[in-house]
């Protein structure tokens, strides 16, 4: 077999001797020494995320949203020792989430007032614990544990519905629905819903991606589709916006139930991911059944890279799925196959905004 190709510069610069020299000589030390932060970064990682889910446990952003404070102080109002209070602000303030003052005070650094200004991100942060937990052993988790935190957290893909507990529900919508508001934005920013009539969003939950939708486009007629459990928390959004008079509710679940017709345009936002390639292939056929000739399906999710790895899809959306225990993040291209193996044309996979919140393919049904 061919020699893989840079096998031999990969093998030298696998060399610690290599390495020492590399660090020293002249036109090589710059390169040795970016490689180095690099993997140092990535090696402490972990420890970036915990102290980032310690400075949104004790609201330390919020607290400081009225000017810089110090460490005594904050570590009064949070119960923490000063001096440990030190060390974390010290650290915050290295990953740029804070800024430190002349006097040794510290105040929000705009990375931080971002972090606060991005919906649903503070909440996704604290979910994580469950994450971390099934991080712990990752090589057990690459093995397939009998259960993970998430698979508990996250019952509706595997297809649930009466036996969920209502207050699993509650928190699973809640999640679902604040970090649904940056995919609608970046979902609507790249596709337009001119000449459509009627969307269908299948698995919608409480209804944040077609309330987006509604205010976008004021005269376009919705349905909602999901689990009987988010349904009165649809209810409450589109009444509290006004459009309950353009939203039809309808219960069910995509894996027992047949899709409601009438649509010409179905949107499936985060649901691919949460299911096998079997589950997937059969959705797509039934949504591919229930729209007309000519019917546009929009699909927006995160993705893999594929032949170009992705850091977002690829690490961490792909142990996401893995610790569901359900699904899996899929490349542009995996989506497009399954498309065009249920039929549909025309499949178009525009540049994403922020590949790290969302990508969006869309595909038509052909006319017969």
């Amino acid at each position: 077999m061919p020699e893989w190709r840079g096998g031999w510069l990969n093998r030298l610069v696998a060399r610690p001797g290599f390495q020492s020299w590399a660090s020293r000589f002249l036109l090589t030390r710059g390169q040795a020494r970016r490689d180095g932060a690099i993997l140092f970064d990535v090696v402490q990682g972990f420890v970036q995320s915990q102290v980032l889910m310690a400075v949104v446990e004790l609201d330390l952003l919020r607290r400081l949203r009225g000017g810089p404070q110090s460490a005594e102080m904050l570590g009064r109002a949070t119960a923490i020792p000063p001096e440990r209070m030190q060390v974390l602000l010290q650290a915050a303030a290295a990953l740029k989430l804070l800024k430190r003052t002349r006097s040794g005070q510290y105040g929000l650094a705009r990375k931080g007032a971002a972090l606060m200004g991005v919906p649903g991100l503070e909440a996704m942060i604290r979910h994580h614990r469950a994450f971390y937990t099934d991080l712990k052993d990752p090589v057990d988790l690459l093995r397939g544990p009998e259960r993970t935190e998430l698979s508990e957290f996250w019952p509706y893909v595997f297809g649930a519905r009466g036996e969920i507990d209502p207050q699993v529900a509650e928190a699973y919508s809640d999640l679902m629905a604040q970090s649904q508001l940056l995919v609608a934005q970046d979902t609507l920013r790249t596709v337009s819903l001119k000449g459509v009539q009627h969307l269908l969003d299948i698995g919608g939950g409480t209804g944040a991606f077609l309330k987006a939708v509604g205010d976008a486009y004021p005269n376009l007629k919705m349905t909602l589709f999901d689990l009987p459990q988010v349904t009165p928390g649809a209810t409450a959004r589109f009444e509290q916006a006004g459009m309950m008079d353009r939203v039809t509710l309808h219960p069910g679940s995509f894996r027992d139930d047949l899709l409601p017709d009438g649509a010409d345009a179905i949107s499936l936002i985060r649901v691919l991911y949460d299911h096998a390639d079997d589950t997937v292939a059969t959705l797509l056929e039934d949504v591919f059944d229930a729209l007309p000739d000519g019917g546009r399906l929009i699909i927006s999710e995160p993705m893999g890279g594929g032949a170009q790895p992705d850091r977002a899809g690829d690490v961490y959306f792909a142990f996401y799925t893995m610790a569901m225990q359900t699904g899996r993040t899929r490349s542009a291209e995996e989506i497009t196959a399954l498309c065009q193996a249920a039929g549909f044309t025309d499949i178009r996979c525009p540049r994403p905004a922020r590949n790290y919140v969302t990508r969006v393919i869309s595909a038509r049904k052909p006319n017969q």
